[in-house]
Protein backbone atom coordinates (compact mmCIF):
# COMPACT_ATOMS: atom_id res chain seq x y z
CA UNK A 1 0.00 0.00 0.00
CA UNK A 2 1.26 3.50 -0.81
CA UNK A 3 -0.07 6.79 0.57
CA UNK A 4 -0.03 10.41 -0.55
CA UNK A 5 -1.23 13.20 1.78
CA UNK A 6 -2.53 16.46 0.31
CA UNK A 7 -3.58 19.35 2.53
CA UNK A 8 -6.73 21.13 1.38
CA UNK A 9 -8.43 24.30 2.63
CA UNK A 10 -10.21 24.69 5.97
CA UNK A 11 -8.49 21.81 7.79
CA UNK A 12 -9.44 19.22 5.18
CA UNK A 13 -6.95 16.62 3.92
CA UNK A 14 -7.06 14.25 0.95
CA UNK A 15 -5.44 10.84 1.34
CA UNK A 16 -4.66 9.06 -1.93
CA UNK A 17 -4.33 5.36 -1.14
CA UNK A 18 -3.00 2.80 -3.59
CA UNK A 19 -3.20 -0.98 -3.22
CA UNK A 20 -1.07 -3.09 -5.54
CA UNK A 21 -2.43 -4.97 -8.54
CA UNK A 22 -1.71 -8.20 -6.63
CA UNK A 23 -3.79 -7.03 -3.66
CA UNK A 24 -6.63 -6.08 -5.98
CA UNK A 25 -6.46 -9.46 -7.70
CA UNK A 26 -6.61 -11.23 -4.32
CA UNK A 27 -9.70 -9.15 -3.43
CA UNK A 28 -11.32 -10.05 -6.77
CA UNK A 29 -10.76 -13.73 -6.04
CA UNK A 30 -12.33 -13.34 -2.57
CA UNK A 31 -15.31 -11.55 -4.12
CA UNK A 32 -15.68 -14.37 -6.66
CA UNK A 33 -15.59 -17.07 -3.95
CA UNK A 34 -18.13 -15.11 -1.91
CA UNK A 35 -20.62 -14.62 -4.76
CA UNK A 36 -20.24 -17.62 -7.07
CA UNK A 37 -22.95 -19.60 -5.24
CA UNK A 38 -25.50 -16.88 -6.02
CA UNK A 39 -25.08 -17.13 -9.81
CA UNK A 40 -26.69 -19.65 -12.16
CA UNK A 41 -24.47 -20.41 -15.16
CA UNK A 42 -25.77 -22.78 -17.81
CA UNK A 43 -23.69 -25.95 -18.02
CA UNK A 44 -22.32 -25.66 -14.46
CA UNK A 45 -23.63 -26.71 -11.10
CA UNK A 46 -24.52 -23.76 -8.89
CA UNK A 47 -21.36 -22.33 -7.37
CA UNK A 48 -19.01 -24.32 -9.62
CA UNK A 49 -18.65 -21.98 -12.61
CA UNK A 50 -15.07 -20.70 -13.09
CA UNK A 51 -14.48 -17.02 -12.49
CA UNK A 52 -13.36 -16.45 -16.10
CA UNK A 53 -16.67 -17.81 -17.42
CA UNK A 54 -18.69 -15.59 -15.05
CA UNK A 55 -16.65 -12.53 -16.01
CA UNK A 56 -17.11 -13.32 -19.68
CA UNK A 57 -20.88 -13.62 -19.29
CA UNK A 58 -21.50 -10.67 -16.93
CA UNK A 59 -18.54 -8.46 -17.74
CA UNK A 60 -15.09 -8.06 -16.24
CA UNK A 61 -16.38 -5.64 -13.61
CA UNK A 62 -18.92 -7.97 -11.98
CA UNK A 63 -16.78 -8.43 -8.86
CA UNK A 64 -15.19 -4.95 -8.80
CA UNK A 65 -17.54 -3.36 -6.27
CA UNK A 66 -17.27 -6.23 -3.77
CA UNK A 67 -13.48 -6.32 -4.22
CA UNK A 68 -13.28 -2.55 -3.57
CA UNK A 69 -15.41 -2.94 -0.45
CA UNK A 70 -13.07 -5.67 0.77
CA UNK A 71 -9.97 -3.49 0.33
CA UNK A 72 -11.14 -0.03 1.40
CA UNK A 73 -11.81 -0.45 5.17
CA UNK A 74 -8.43 -2.00 6.06
CA UNK A 75 -6.49 0.13 3.58
CA UNK A 76 -8.07 3.33 4.91
CA UNK A 77 -7.44 2.34 8.53
CA UNK A 78 -3.75 1.64 7.80
CA UNK A 79 -3.42 4.88 5.84
CA UNK A 80 -5.09 6.91 8.60
CA UNK A 81 -2.65 5.47 11.15
CA UNK A 82 0.36 5.94 8.87
CA UNK A 83 -0.58 9.57 8.17
CA UNK A 84 -0.31 10.46 11.86
CA UNK A 85 -3.18 12.93 11.41
CA UNK A 86 -5.72 13.71 14.12
CA UNK A 87 -8.80 12.76 12.05
CA UNK A 88 -12.14 14.12 13.29
CA UNK A 89 -14.62 13.09 10.59
CA UNK A 90 -15.80 10.14 8.59
CA UNK A 91 -13.94 9.73 5.30
CA UNK A 92 -15.52 10.72 1.99
CA UNK A 93 -14.37 7.91 -0.31
CA UNK A 94 -13.88 8.30 -4.06
CA UNK A 95 -12.55 5.45 -6.24
CA UNK A 96 -9.97 6.71 -8.77
CA UNK A 97 -8.74 3.53 -10.45
CA UNK A 98 -10.60 0.24 -10.58
CA UNK A 99 -9.30 -2.05 -13.30
CA UNK A 100 -8.14 -5.64 -13.47
CA UNK A 101 -4.36 -5.99 -13.62
CA UNK A 102 -3.75 -2.47 -12.28
CA UNK A 103 -3.32 -1.05 -8.77
CA UNK A 104 -6.54 -0.12 -6.98
CA UNK A 105 -6.52 3.60 -6.15
CA UNK A 106 -9.00 5.57 -4.04
CA UNK A 107 -9.05 8.85 -2.15
CA UNK A 108 -10.40 9.64 1.31
CA UNK A 109 -11.19 13.25 2.19
CA UNK A 110 -11.15 13.79 5.92
CA UNK A 111 -11.26 16.67 8.40
CA UNK A 112 -8.38 17.07 10.83
CA UNK A 113 -8.51 18.67 14.25
CA UNK A 114 -8.15 22.45 13.85
CA UNK A 115 -5.41 24.46 15.49
CA UNK A 116 -6.71 26.75 18.22
CA UNK A 117 -5.25 30.13 19.07
CA UNK A 118 -6.25 30.83 22.65
CA UNK A 119 -7.08 34.31 23.79
CA UNK A 120 -7.64 35.20 27.46
CA UNK A 121 -8.71 32.18 29.52
CA UNK A 122 -7.49 33.03 33.02
CA UNK A 123 -9.18 35.61 35.20
CA UNK A 124 -12.46 35.53 33.30
CA UNK A 125 -15.05 37.74 34.99
CA UNK A 126 -18.34 36.15 36.05
CA UNK A 127 -21.24 37.46 38.09
CA UNK A 128 -21.23 36.57 41.76
CA UNK A 129 -24.19 34.39 42.77
CA UNK A 130 -25.35 32.99 46.09
CA UNK A 131 -27.56 29.92 46.24
CA UNK A 132 -30.42 30.14 48.76
CA UNK A 133 -33.55 28.11 49.49
CA UNK A 134 -36.86 29.97 49.82
CA UNK A 135 -39.89 28.85 51.81
CA UNK A 136 -41.79 28.50 48.54
CA UNK A 137 -39.17 26.07 47.19
CA UNK A 138 -39.20 24.04 50.41
CA UNK A 139 -43.03 23.89 50.43
CA UNK A 140 -43.09 22.90 46.75
CA UNK A 141 -40.77 19.98 47.48
CA UNK A 142 -42.85 18.95 50.48
CA UNK A 143 -46.00 19.08 48.34
CA UNK A 144 -44.33 16.86 45.77
CA UNK A 145 -43.40 14.33 48.46
CA UNK A 146 -46.92 14.45 49.91
CA UNK A 147 -48.36 13.79 46.44
CA UNK A 148 -46.02 10.83 46.02
CA UNK A 149 -47.30 9.44 49.31
CA UNK A 150 -50.95 10.27 48.82
CA UNK A 151 -53.80 7.78 48.54
CA UNK A 152 -56.69 7.87 46.13
CA UNK A 153 -60.21 7.92 47.56
CA UNK A 154 -63.60 7.73 45.86
CA UNK A 155 -65.82 10.80 46.22
CA UNK A 156 -69.61 10.55 46.13
CA UNK A 157 -70.88 13.54 48.13
CA UNK A 158 -69.75 16.48 46.00
CA UNK A 159 -69.42 17.60 42.37
CA UNK A 160 -66.25 17.62 40.24
CA UNK A 161 -63.53 20.09 41.17
CA UNK A 162 -60.18 21.01 39.62
CA UNK A 163 -57.57 18.28 40.09
CA UNK A 164 -60.10 15.42 40.43
CA UNK A 165 -59.57 12.12 38.65
CA UNK A 166 -62.79 11.32 36.83
CA UNK A 167 -64.16 8.47 34.75
CA UNK A 168 -66.45 9.64 31.94
CA UNK A 169 -68.43 8.47 28.93
CA UNK A 170 -68.53 10.91 26.02
CA UNK A 171 -69.63 11.28 22.44
CA UNK A 172 -68.77 14.18 20.13
CA UNK A 173 -70.88 15.78 17.37
CA UNK A 174 -70.06 18.29 14.65
CA UNK A 175 -73.08 19.92 12.97
CA UNK A 176 -75.24 17.41 14.84
CA UNK A 177 -73.43 14.39 13.36
CA UNK A 178 -71.27 12.03 15.44
CA UNK A 179 -67.70 11.97 14.11
CA UNK A 180 -65.18 9.12 13.97
CA UNK A 181 -63.01 8.78 17.05
CA UNK A 182 -65.25 11.08 19.07
CA UNK A 183 -66.72 8.43 21.37
CA UNK A 184 -65.31 6.93 24.55
CA UNK A 185 -66.53 4.87 27.49
CA UNK A 186 -65.06 4.59 30.98
CA UNK A 187 -62.40 7.11 29.99
CA UNK A 188 -60.05 8.29 32.78
CA UNK A 189 -59.61 12.07 32.78
CA UNK A 190 -57.82 14.18 35.36
CA UNK A 191 -59.29 17.66 35.46
CA UNK A 192 -56.72 20.40 34.88
CA UNK A 193 -54.25 18.36 32.82
CA UNK A 194 -55.57 19.91 29.59
CA UNK A 195 -55.31 16.58 27.81
CA UNK A 196 -58.64 17.33 26.08
CA UNK A 197 -59.15 20.19 23.64
CA UNK A 198 -60.14 23.75 24.45
CA UNK A 199 -62.17 24.18 27.70
CA UNK A 200 -63.51 20.62 27.78
CA UNK A 201 -62.22 19.84 31.29
CA UNK A 202 -63.20 23.17 32.84
CA UNK A 203 -66.83 22.64 31.77
CA UNK A 204 -67.01 19.45 33.89
CA UNK A 205 -66.21 21.33 37.10
CA UNK A 206 -69.31 21.52 39.32
CA UNK A 207 -71.01 18.52 37.70
CA UNK A 208 -72.23 15.53 39.72
CA UNK A 209 -71.93 11.78 39.25
CA UNK A 210 -74.56 10.52 36.78
CA UNK A 211 -75.19 13.98 35.39
CA UNK A 212 -75.15 14.32 31.59
CA UNK A 213 -73.35 17.46 30.49
CA UNK A 214 -73.24 19.23 27.14
CA UNK A 215 -69.72 20.49 26.56
CA UNK A 216 -69.11 23.01 23.77
CA UNK A 217 -65.59 23.32 22.37
CA UNK A 218 -63.78 24.32 19.18
CA UNK A 219 -61.10 22.15 17.59
CA UNK A 220 -57.75 23.87 17.11
CA UNK A 221 -56.55 24.85 13.65
CA UNK A 222 -54.44 23.08 12.51
CA UNK A 223 -55.55 19.74 13.97
CA UNK A 224 -54.40 16.16 13.36
CA UNK A 225 -57.82 15.31 11.85
CA UNK A 226 -57.97 17.90 9.08
CA UNK A 227 -61.75 17.55 8.63
CA UNK A 228 -62.28 18.71 12.23
CA UNK A 229 -59.76 21.57 12.26
CA UNK A 230 -61.24 24.84 13.48
CA UNK A 231 -64.79 23.46 13.79
CA UNK A 232 -67.11 23.87 16.81
CA UNK A 233 -68.19 20.59 18.42
CA UNK A 234 -70.70 19.44 21.04
CA UNK A 235 -69.77 16.61 23.42
CA UNK A 236 -72.37 14.79 25.46
CA UNK A 237 -70.57 13.73 28.63
CA UNK A 238 -71.63 11.63 31.62
CA UNK A 239 -69.54 11.73 34.80
CA UNK A 240 -69.38 8.18 36.16
CA UNK A 241 -66.77 8.39 38.92
CA UNK A 242 -64.95 11.05 40.91
CA UNK A 243 -61.73 10.36 42.80
CA UNK A 244 -59.30 12.62 44.58
CA UNK A 245 -55.90 12.42 46.19
CA UNK A 246 -55.85 12.47 49.97
CA UNK A 247 -52.58 14.02 51.07
CA UNK A 248 -50.91 12.97 54.34
CA UNK A 249 -50.77 15.52 57.16
CA UNK A 250 -47.43 17.28 57.54
CA UNK A 251 -46.34 16.24 61.02
CA UNK A 252 -43.70 14.16 62.81
CA UNK A 253 -45.51 10.91 61.90
CA UNK A 254 -45.25 11.84 58.23
CA UNK A 255 -41.51 12.54 58.58
CA UNK A 256 -41.00 9.15 60.27
CA UNK A 257 -42.97 7.36 57.53
CA UNK A 258 -41.05 8.81 54.59
CA UNK A 259 -37.57 9.44 56.02
CA UNK A 260 -34.99 8.45 58.60
CA UNK A 261 -35.84 11.48 60.78
CA UNK A 262 -37.97 11.57 63.93
CA UNK A 263 -39.33 15.08 63.55
CA UNK A 264 -40.74 17.16 60.73
CA UNK A 265 -38.30 19.97 61.44
CA UNK A 266 -35.30 17.66 61.05
CA UNK A 267 -36.75 16.36 57.80
CA UNK A 268 -37.30 19.91 56.52
CA UNK A 269 -33.69 20.82 57.27
CA UNK A 270 -32.50 17.79 55.32
CA UNK A 271 -34.69 18.69 52.33
CA UNK A 272 -33.37 22.28 52.43
CA UNK A 273 -29.82 20.92 52.46
CA UNK A 274 -30.52 18.74 49.41
CA UNK A 275 -32.18 21.59 47.50
CA UNK A 276 -29.24 23.88 48.33
CA UNK A 277 -26.68 21.30 47.16
CA UNK A 278 -28.55 20.86 43.88
CA UNK A 279 -28.79 24.62 43.36
CA UNK A 280 -25.08 25.01 44.06
CA UNK A 281 -24.29 22.28 41.50
CA UNK A 282 -26.53 24.02 38.96
CA UNK A 283 -24.88 27.37 39.70
CA UNK A 284 -21.44 25.80 39.23
CA UNK A 285 -22.49 24.37 35.85
CA UNK A 286 -23.81 27.78 34.77
CA UNK A 287 -20.53 29.42 35.81
CA UNK A 288 -18.52 26.79 33.92
CA UNK A 289 -20.63 27.25 30.79
CA UNK A 290 -20.35 31.03 31.02
CA UNK A 291 -16.57 30.90 31.40
CA UNK A 292 -16.10 28.42 28.53
CA UNK A 293 -18.36 30.57 26.31
CA UNK A 294 -16.14 33.60 27.00
CA UNK A 295 -12.98 31.57 26.34
CA UNK A 296 -14.47 30.46 23.00
CA UNK A 297 -15.24 34.11 22.15
CA UNK A 298 -11.61 35.01 22.88
CA UNK A 299 -10.19 32.10 20.84
CA UNK A 300 -9.68 31.64 17.10
CA UNK A 301 -10.32 28.36 15.27
CA UNK A 302 -11.59 27.20 11.89
CA UNK A 303 -13.87 24.18 12.24
CA UNK A 304 -14.31 22.10 9.06
CA UNK A 305 -17.89 21.39 8.03
CA UNK A 306 -17.20 17.63 7.91
CA UNK A 307 -16.26 17.74 11.61
CA UNK A 308 -19.55 19.47 12.42
CA UNK A 309 -21.49 16.90 10.39
CA UNK A 310 -19.78 14.03 12.22
CA UNK A 311 -20.54 15.58 15.62
CA UNK A 312 -24.15 16.29 14.63
CA UNK A 313 -24.59 12.67 13.57
CA UNK A 314 -23.17 11.53 16.91
CA UNK A 315 -25.68 13.74 18.76
CA UNK A 316 -28.51 12.26 16.68
CA UNK A 317 -27.24 8.73 17.44
CA UNK A 318 -27.17 9.55 21.17
CA UNK A 319 -30.72 10.90 20.90
CA UNK A 320 -31.83 7.70 19.13
CA UNK A 321 -30.37 5.61 21.95
CA UNK A 322 -32.28 7.64 24.54
CA UNK A 323 -35.48 7.24 22.52
CA UNK A 324 -34.89 3.49 22.35
CA UNK A 325 -34.49 3.33 26.14
CA UNK A 326 -37.93 4.94 26.38
CA UNK A 327 -39.39 2.35 23.99
CA UNK A 328 -39.61 4.67 20.98
CA UNK A 329 -37.84 4.06 17.67
CA UNK A 330 -36.42 6.89 15.58
CA UNK A 331 -38.85 5.95 12.81
CA UNK A 332 -41.75 6.49 15.22
CA UNK A 333 -40.27 9.78 16.44
CA UNK A 334 -39.88 11.00 12.85
CA UNK A 335 -43.47 10.00 12.10
CA UNK A 336 -44.82 11.86 15.15
CA UNK A 337 -42.79 15.02 14.51
CA UNK A 338 -42.92 15.00 10.71
CA UNK A 339 -39.16 15.44 10.58
CA UNK A 340 -36.47 13.43 8.77
CA UNK A 341 -32.89 12.60 9.81
CA UNK A 342 -31.38 15.41 7.72
CA UNK A 343 -33.67 17.99 9.34
CA UNK A 344 -32.81 16.64 12.79
CA UNK A 345 -29.09 16.81 12.01
CA UNK A 346 -29.47 20.38 10.77
CA UNK A 347 -31.30 21.24 13.99
CA UNK A 348 -28.48 19.81 16.11
CA UNK A 349 -25.64 21.61 14.30
CA UNK A 350 -25.49 24.62 16.69
CA UNK A 351 -25.18 22.15 19.58
CA UNK A 352 -22.51 20.25 17.61
CA UNK A 353 -20.52 23.45 17.00
CA UNK A 354 -20.70 24.40 20.70
CA UNK A 355 -19.58 20.92 21.76
CA UNK A 356 -16.63 21.01 19.34
CA UNK A 357 -15.58 24.55 20.33
CA UNK A 358 -15.72 23.72 24.03
CA UNK A 359 -13.65 20.58 23.63
CA UNK A 360 -11.05 22.28 21.43
CA UNK A 361 -10.41 25.23 23.74
CA UNK A 362 -10.28 23.02 26.84
CA UNK A 363 -7.83 20.61 25.19
CA UNK A 364 -5.72 23.65 24.24
CA UNK A 365 -5.73 24.79 27.88
CA UNK A 366 -4.66 21.28 28.94
CA UNK A 367 -1.68 21.66 26.61
CA UNK A 368 -0.95 25.31 27.53
CA UNK A 369 -1.03 24.63 31.28
CA UNK A 370 0.65 21.20 30.98
CA UNK A 371 -2.26 19.60 32.86
CA UNK A 372 -1.67 15.91 33.56
CA UNK A 373 -3.59 13.10 35.22
CA UNK A 374 -1.91 11.19 38.03
CA UNK A 375 -1.78 7.43 37.54
CA UNK A 376 -3.59 6.79 40.82
CA UNK A 377 -6.43 9.10 39.69
CA UNK A 378 -6.63 7.25 36.37
CA UNK A 379 -6.75 3.88 38.15
CA UNK A 380 -9.52 5.16 40.44
CA UNK A 381 -11.48 6.35 37.41
CA UNK A 382 -11.25 2.86 35.88
CA UNK A 383 -12.44 1.31 39.15
CA UNK A 384 -15.43 3.72 39.24
CA UNK A 385 -16.23 3.00 35.58
CA UNK A 386 -16.05 -0.75 36.18
CA UNK A 387 -18.39 -0.42 39.16
CA UNK A 388 -20.92 1.47 37.02
CA UNK A 389 -20.80 -1.39 34.50
CA UNK A 390 -20.99 -3.95 37.33
CA UNK A 391 -17.73 -5.62 36.40
CA UNK A 392 -14.21 -6.07 37.78
CA UNK A 393 -11.69 -3.30 37.06
CA UNK A 394 -9.15 -5.80 35.68
CA UNK A 395 -11.75 -7.09 33.23
CA UNK A 396 -12.48 -3.55 32.04
CA UNK A 397 -8.74 -2.94 31.51
CA UNK A 398 -8.60 -6.03 29.31
CA UNK A 399 -11.54 -4.84 27.19
CA UNK A 400 -10.36 -1.29 26.48
CA UNK A 401 -7.40 -0.58 24.23
CA UNK A 402 -4.65 2.02 24.51
CA UNK A 403 -6.58 4.54 22.40
CA UNK A 404 -9.59 4.28 24.72
CA UNK A 405 -7.34 4.67 27.76
CA UNK A 406 -5.77 7.80 26.27
CA UNK A 407 -9.26 9.15 25.60
CA UNK A 408 -10.23 8.58 29.24
CA UNK A 409 -7.06 10.35 30.37
CA UNK A 410 -7.84 13.30 28.09
CA UNK A 411 -11.43 13.46 29.35
CA UNK A 412 -10.10 13.67 32.89
CA UNK A 413 -7.54 16.31 31.92
CA UNK A 414 -10.28 18.36 30.22
CA UNK A 415 -12.32 18.28 33.43
CA UNK A 416 -9.24 19.49 35.31
CA UNK A 417 -8.99 22.31 32.78
CA UNK A 418 -12.61 23.25 33.56
CA UNK A 419 -11.78 23.29 37.28
CA UNK A 420 -8.67 25.38 36.53
CA UNK A 421 -10.49 28.15 34.63
CA UNK A 422 -13.23 28.18 37.29
CA UNK A 423 -10.65 28.59 40.08
CA UNK A 424 -8.92 31.43 38.24
CA UNK A 425 -12.17 33.23 37.39
CA UNK A 426 -12.96 36.55 39.06
CA UNK A 427 -16.40 36.98 40.59
CA UNK A 428 -17.89 40.46 40.23
CA UNK A 429 -21.09 41.97 41.58
CA UNK A 430 -24.07 41.75 39.24
CA UNK A 431 -24.73 45.02 37.42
Amino acid sequence: MSLQVEKLEKNMVKLTIESSAEEFEAALEKAYLKNRGKLNIQGFRKGKAPRSIIEKMYGAGIFYEDAANLIIPDAYEKAAEESGLDIVSRPEIDVIQLEKGKPFVFTAEIAVKPEVTLGAYKGIEIEKTAATVTEEELNAELDKIRNQNSRTITVEDRPVKDGDMTVIDFEGFVDGVAFEGGKGENYSLTIGTHSFIDTFEEQLIGKNIGEEVEVNVTFPDPYQAADLAGKPALFKVTVKEIKEKELPVLDDDFAQDVSEFDTLEEYKEDIKKTILENKEKDAKRVKEDTIVDKIIENATMEIPEAMIDTQARQIVDEFAQRMQMQGLTMEQYMQYTGMNVNQLMEQTKPQAVKRIQSRLVLESIVKAENITVAEEDFEKELVDMAASYQMEADKLKELIGEKEKEQIRMDMAVQKAVDFVLETAVEVEAK
